[in-house]
């Protein structure tokens, strides 16, 4: 009694101390989610533009997306659904502020479109009919809500597909080209130049030094071309999961244990299929077709000799040559196909039974036994082959390495005489088949391979997982590069990762674990941490996190001292060559005066250089005989004379000149007008919270 007093007494207390400790829980929950709004941020995926895109249902639109395109992965599939949906919300707010409306006449005729071959909607005479396909919506919002309200939706794609439309030829009709401008484009291309000039290479002026301060000046006026995604920089050990030499060694001696019994066996193909790695394969193969290492070994052997055991492609192997003759490299083929009720390519066409469709093939073949001639009468009226009834059943020249025939018609064509007629039977019908040609007969092999591959041990496993472990365990408190010499181990680094990145280069390939952790808020830089993959293990280093934003001067760098440099050498060259003929300055410069005749402006490329608008452009501006002063290029320095211009004669209209520029522009305006909107809008992109 006396306990259950103490505990009555202390009831109050004990309640007041859980539900603190509960309340805690509760609080620390909310400051690591955000606050109250957390749960928002659990339920969204991206903003744009203020407008939230909810997870459930980016996520729906993702599992959509991969049920259509099974090859893409979860991230190709995020990735492409995340542009698709910023491209919808951007052009749905542009809409919105255009007041663009779909009529219902539009709407109704977009709806014929859709559904025009579907025979619910057509009348008795076969035509689309507005009045039925009301009458099955009708029905649907009576008998079943759900289906009523998936059509309701597929009506909403179809009306913003007709809204994008409209924008879309609304932005169209406005980039078109006037008669001007195809005066323009026609002088671009149709009026030249022929000149001379000496070209006085950057290098010339020798290095320059580009100071830091210089580049984030450079930096500061441009700043939109050197923007950049957050990114991550790790290094990282590859462990590589591969054979031991005790490995190698322990799958050759299983070899060694059968080799004896392969060679005194009765049936080849049943002990390959019951001892071997690899499949029997038993096709004869010409020198080419053979392993191109050991080709010479196996392809001199007689029939009945070996050759083994060889270490071939991560297998221990012993080849035995069955069978050696003389093979068509290629064969001339006429077939009439009889298909029948029930074939793998019967799509409730035939009405023939299989026994008809094998007598009607053994009659067929009787005729053209007695008169191939007969197969350009008998092959339009009965094959059922659209590719080659119409010719006669000429199936033409087909090469033995890579013929396109099925198993059973290739086989019989290979083994067979010209002029041999049968009737071949595979799952799609009866082939009467005739070998009208063989050409270059030459040696084949049939070979026997055994092969047992050569596969890490249990041990071999185990003991790199304790290599790997060790690593780590030393990795994250010592220095990760000093410990990976110290155990010759190779350091790869992975540089400039994207947050919705994939594949991190060639050797490692889609590694989206290594991403994620590299941009996880827990994860510091300098951390260290071991991933398993398919084929072995990497421990990974985080070196470097660079936030969104502008590029460091030391990131930038690469990009900017070489135009830095070349506009101080610009300076320098120009100085110096100053006041001097071209002959002066081909002569003091070591380099020579060029010719180019017929430059346009649509093309204004320069003998031994790249593309030079900016030199050329000048040229036209020269009068004949007039010679440029110094102009600063692509490659270098220039200096240009005129010697003539070639004008283009008038035309009566540029009209196709304005309207190829009106397709040139229409083609382009869609994308340019796509990308101006996403520069221009505010997005916060949290896709890599969730995948």
């Amino acid at each position: 009694m006396a306990v259950l007093n103490k505990i009555r007494q202390r009831s109050v207390f004990l309640i007041v101390i859980i539900a603190l400790a509960l309340f805690s829980f509760v609080l620390a929950d909310l400051f690591k989610t955000g606050g109250f709004s957390g749960q928002k941020d659990q339920n969204t995926i991206a903003t744009i533009n203020g407008e939230d895109v909810s997870r459930e249902e980016f996520a729906r639109r993702v599992e959509g997306f991969q049920r259509n395109r099974r090859n893409a992965t979860s991230t190709q599939a995020v990735n492409q659904v995340w542009e698709m949906t910023k491209q919808e919300a951007l052009l749905k707010e542009q809409i919105e502020k255009t007041g663009i409306l779909v009529g219902d006449d539009q709407f109704n005729n977009m709806l014929k479109q859709v559904y025009a071959g579907n025979p619910n909607f057509t009348n008795e005479a076969g035509i689309f009919d507005q009045a039925v396909l009301e009458e099955y919506v009708a029905n649907l919002k009576a008998t079943s809500p759900q289906a009523y309200d998936q059509w309701q939706s597929m009506e909403d794609q179809i009306e913003l597909q007709a809204k994008n439309q409209l924008y879309y030829n609304m932005i169209r009709a406005g980039v078109g080209a006037t008669l001007v401008e195809g005066e323009q484009a026609y002088l671009m291309q149709s009026e030249s130049v022929d000149l001379r000039f000496v070209q006085v290479p950057y290098e010339s002026a020798g290095n320059v030094e580009v100071s830091k301060e210089e580049i984030k000046e450079y930096i500061n006026k441009h700043k939109k071309r050197f923007e950049r995604e957050a990114n991550t920089n790790i290094k990282y050990v590859y462990f590589e999961e591969k054979p031991s030499l005790d490995d190698e060694n322990s799958a050759k001696e299983e070899l060694n244990d059968i080799i004896s019994k392969f060679n005194n066996t009765q049936d080849v193909e049943a002990f390959v299929t019951s001892n071997s790695e690899m499949p029997y394969d038993g096709n004869y193969k010409f020198k080419s077709a053979l392993p191109s290492e050991n080709a010479n070994n196996i392809f001199n052997l007689e029939e009945g000799q070996t050759y083994g055991p060889y270490k071939e492609n991560g297998f221990w192997k012993y080849s035995k040559v069955i069978g050696v003759k003389q093979i068509a490299d290629s064969v001339k083929l006429r077939r009439i196909l009889v298909s029948y009720q029930g074939s793998v390519i019967d799509q409730g066409d035939y009405t023939r039974t299989k026994e008809q469709a094998q007598a009607l093939a053994d009659s067929l073949a009787d005729v053209v036994k007695a008169d191939a001639a007969k197969y350009d009468e008998l092959a339009p009226e009965y094959s059922d082959d659209p590719r080659s009834k119409d010719n006669g059943g000429d199936l033409g020249w087909n090469r033995y390495t890579n013929a396109r025939l099925t198993p059973e018609v290739k086989e019989f064509a290979y083994n067979n005489e010209e002029g041999t007629v049968e009737v071949v039977e595979n799952q799609i019908g009866f082939h009467v088949v005739m070998v009208e040609e063989a050409t270059n007969l030459q040696k084949a092999v049939q070979v026997a391979t055994l092969a047992i591959e050569i596969e890490p041990s249990e041990k071999t496993t185990s003991d790199l997982y304790t290599e790997t472990t060790k690593f780590e365990m030393k990795a994250k408190e010592g220095d990760f590069e000093a410990l990976a010499k110290e155990n010759n181990y190779s350091v790869k680094s992975a540089n400039n990762l994207k947050a919705m990145q994939e594949n991190i280069n060639s050797t490692l390939g889609n590694q989206r674990a290594i991403v994620r952790w590299s941009f996880n808020e827990d994860t510091k830089v300098g951390d260290v941490e071991r991933f398993d993959l398919s084929s072995g293990y990497v421990v990974a280093k985080l070196t470097d996190r660079k936030e969104k934003g502008v590029q460091s001067v030391e990131e930038a760098s690469p990009k900017v001292t070489p135009i830095l440099r070349s506009k101080k050498q610009a300076e320098i060259i120009k100085e110096r060559i100053a006041g001097k003929s071209m002959q002066e300055i081909a002569s003091s410069e070591s380099t020579s005066i060029q010719t180019a005749n017929a430059v346009n402006l649509e093309n204004p490329t320069l003998p031994g250089a790249t593309s030079e608008p900016e030199v050329v452009g000048a040229a036209f501006g020269l009068k004949e005989g007039e010679t440029s002063s110094p102009i600063a290029g692509k490659k270098g320095v220039y200096v240009v004379e005129l010697i003539k211009k070639n004008e283009a004669p008038s035309l009566d209209s540029y009209r196709t000149f304005a309207d190829r520029e009106t397709r040139t522009r229409s083609s382009n305006a869609l994308n340019r007008v796509n990308k101006a909107l996403e520069s221009s809008a505010e997005i916060e992109d949290n896709r890599s919270d969730f995948f």
